[in-house]
C-alpha cells in the first residue's frame, strides 16, 4: 500500500469516527439511550439453527428474540436485509417498512455496521433457501464509535490482529473457531485424567525458589516480606511435595513463566499441563500422554489426521496421531543420522564430523560425545520427526530430576515426544533418591556458575537449591511417573496452526510506539 493511500485511508476512517461521534451526540440530545439494559428471552443463532434444518412450513413460524452485532445491511426501498452476529454464529433478517413503521425503519437504516442490537422476528426461509428472521421489532442495545475493518478482506494485518484481538474475534471467523477449540481441548484434558481418578491442584505461582527446569525467572520483590520472588518457571518440586504427601495421582493445569525471547512457538507465559502418578514410570506416561492426546484430539476435533499449514494457510504436513506411536531410543537416531558405528566413534571425530555438517560455532574442544550428539539432534534430527515419536533413553546431563537407566548411569528414563519436528511433552520416570538428587543439584550449580551474571549478587544466586524439596524426598516419595505438556503447542497441532500466537487470546507483544511515545506514555523513537 502506498504512502498516499494509507494516508487516504487514514483521512476516511478519521471522517467516519467524526461522523459517528456527531450521531452519538444528536442521539443523545433527543433522550435516545445508546447503551442499554440486559435483554431477557434471547435464543442462540445455534439454537434456532438446529431447530429449522429443513423447509419452514407457512403458518408454522415460530418468534425468537436475538441479540448480536450488525455487521452487514442491504436496504432495498421499504425492504433490507441485514446480518446479525452473536457469539454462536450469523444468521440473516429480513425488515418491512410496514411491519415496523416508518421511523423505527429510517432508524434501523441509520444504524452503523458493529452497533449491537436485538431483534425479534419469525423464522422462515427465503427463496435461495436461506434462513432468516422477518423482523417485527428490534432495540439498539450498544453504539459502536469505531468502524470495523471491511468485510471482504476483514482484519489482515497480523500485529492488528494480536494486538486488538477483540477486533479480530469479532470478524475472523476463523480466529473465533480456533481460539474456540482451544477451550474444548483444555476441557477435553481434563475430562481425560478425571476420568483416571487424577485429582486438579493448584500450586504457588509465587516462589521463593524458581525451580522445576531450567530456566531464566522473571523476578519480583515482596514488599511486605521483604524478599524477593519469582514466577514460576514450573510447578514439579511442588507436585512431586504432594506425591510425597500421600495424593498419589494430581495434576495442574495452569500457566508458567519464563523470561525469555517470543517467537513463532515461544511465549514468555504459557499454559502447561503437568501431573504425577505414583508407583508408574516413563513407561506409563508414555501410554497416558498417547491415551489422552488421541481421546483428544478425537472428541475436541472429530479427526486424528490433522493438516498443518503455514500462514499463507497451505498445507506442509500432515500429522497421523492414530496409534501406536513410534518409539526410537536416542542412540538410535543419532546412528540413522551419523552411521551405526557412532557411538564407538572417539570423541574427536565426532566433534569433527559435526563440524562438518555445519556446527562450527556449537562445537567446543571439551564437550563430550553425549552433548555433540544433542548438537546435531537440536540441529538435523528433531526437526524431521512429524509423526507423533516418543524419543527414549536421553543422555543424564538434559534432564536432572528423572531416574537413571538401570542398564547405563549415563541415561536417564525419559522420553521427548516430538510431532511435527518440535517437542510436545517431556515424561519421566521420576527421581525419588535424595541423595543423588542433591547430588545431581550440586553439579547443576557447579555447571551454571559460569553462566552467571557478573553483575547478579553471587550469594543469591548461588542459593538455588531447594532445600525443603530435599526434605521432602528424604521423608521418601514412591516411584513416580511424571509428565508435562505445553497446552498452546498441543493446541497448535490440533487446529494446524504455525504460529504459537494464532492460538493464544492475548499473546506478548512490544509496547507499540506512535509519534515517539509508546503505550505506557514514555518517550522513545519511533520502531
Amino acid at each position: 500500500m502506498s504512502e498516499e493511500h494509507t494516508q487516504e485511508t487514514l483521512l476516511e476512517s478519521a471522517n467516519v469516527i467524526a461522523q459517528r461521534r456527531a450521531k452519538v451526540e444528536a442521539l443523545r440530545a433527543s433522550g435516545k439511550n445508546l447503551y442499554g439494559h440486559g435483554v431477557k428471552g434471547l435464543t442462540s443463532v445455534k439454537v434456532i439453527r438446529a431447530a429449522h434444518p429443513g423447509e419452514i412450513p407457512e403458518g408454522t413460524e415460530t418468534t425468537y428474540k436475538v441479540a448480536g452485532r450488525l455487521m452487514t445491511r442491504r436496504v432495498m426501498g421499504k425492504a433490507l436485509f441485514a446480518n446479525v452476529k452473536d457469539g454462536s454464529g450469523n444468521i440473516q433478517i429480513y425488515m418491512q417498512r410496514t411491519d415496523v413503521g416508518d421511523e423505527p425503519y429510517a432508524e434501523f437504516k441509520s444504524l452503523d455496521l458493529g452497533d449491537i442490537i436485538s431483534v425479534e422476528g419469525f423464522a422462515f426461509r427465503t427463496r435461495t433457501g436461506e434462513l432468516s428472521l422477518h423482523v417485527k421489532k428490534f432495540e439498539l442495545l450498544s453504539k459502536s464509535l469505531l468502524p470495523l475493518p471491511e468485510k471482504f478482506h476483514g482484519l489482515q494485518d497480523l500485529e492488528q490482529r494480536y494486538r486488538q484481538r477483540y477486533v479480530d474475534l469479532i470478524v475472523n471467523d476463523d480466529s473465533r473457531r480456533v481460539l474456540a477449540l482451544r477451550s474444548k481441548i483444555i476441557s477435553e484434558c481434563r475430562k481425560f485424567l478425571e476420568g483416571r481418578d487424577f485429582m486438579e491442584v493448584e500450586t504457588p505461582i509465587l516462589q521463593t525458589l524458581a525451580g522445576g527446569a531450567k530456566a531464566r525467572p522473571f523476578k519480583t520483590h515482596h514488599n511486605a516480606l521483604n524478599i524477593p520472588m519469582y514466577l514460576r518457571i514450573a510447578p514439579e518440586l511442588y507436585l512431586k511435595r504432594l506425591i510425597v504427601g500421600g495424593f498419589e495421582r494430581v495434576f495442574e493445569l495452569g500457566r508458567d513463566f519464563r523470561n525469555e525471547g517470543c517467537d513463532h512457538s515461544h511465549n514468555p507465559e504459557f499454559t502447561v499441563l503437568e501431573l504425577y502418578q505414583a508407583y508408574s514410570d516413563c513407561e506409563g506416561m508414555m501410554e497416558i500422554i498417547e491415551s489422552m492426546v488421541t481421546t483428544v484430539a478425537q472428541n475436541a476435533i472429530g479427526t486424528l489426521k490433522i493438516d498443518q499449514t503455514n500462514e499463507a494457510g497451505e498445507v506442509v504436513s500432515t500429522v497421523d496421531f492414530t496409534s501406536p506411536w513410534r518409539r526410537v531410543t536416542f542412540h538410535e537416531l543419532l546412528e540413522e543420522k551419523m552411521g551405526a558405528d557412532w557411538w564407538q566413534l572417539p570423541v574427536e571425530i565426532q566433534r569433527q564430523k559435526a563440524k562438518d555438517l555445519g556446527l562450527e560455532d556449537n562445537i567446543t574442544d571439551d564437550m563430550d560425545s553425549f552433548h555433540v550428539s544433542h548438537e546435531i539432534y537440536d540441529a538435523f534430527i528433531e526437526c524431521t520427526l512429524i509423526q507423533p515419536t516418543f524419543v527414549t533413553r536421553l543422555p543424564l546431563f538434559l534432564v536432572p530430576l528423572a531416574k537413571r537407566c538401570t542398564d547405563n548411569p549415563e541415561l536417564v528414563d525419559v522420553y521427548e515426544l516430538v510431532v511435527n519436528g518440535h517437542e510436545l511433552c517431556p515424561g519421566y520416570t521420576e527421581l525419588n533418591d535424595p541423595i543423588d538428587q542433591r547430588s545431581r543439584f550440586a553439579e547443576q550449580l557447579i555447571s551454571q556458575a559460569g553462566e552467571i551474571d557478573e553483575n547478579a549478587d553471587q550469594e543469591e544466586e548461588q542459593e538455588r537449591v531447594d532445600e525443603d524439596f530435599l526434605t521432602a524426598l528424604e521423608y521418601g516419595m514412591p516411584p513416580t511417573g511424571g509428565l508435562g505438556i505445553g497446552i498452546d503447542r498441543l493446541v497448535l497441532l490440533l487446529t494446524g496452526k504455525e504460529s504459537i500466537r494464532d492460538v493464544l487470546l492475548f499473546p506478548t507483544m512490544k509496547p507499540r510506539k506512535r509519534q515517539g511515545v509508546d503505550e505506557k506514555g514514555e518517550s522513545g523513537g519511533e520502531e
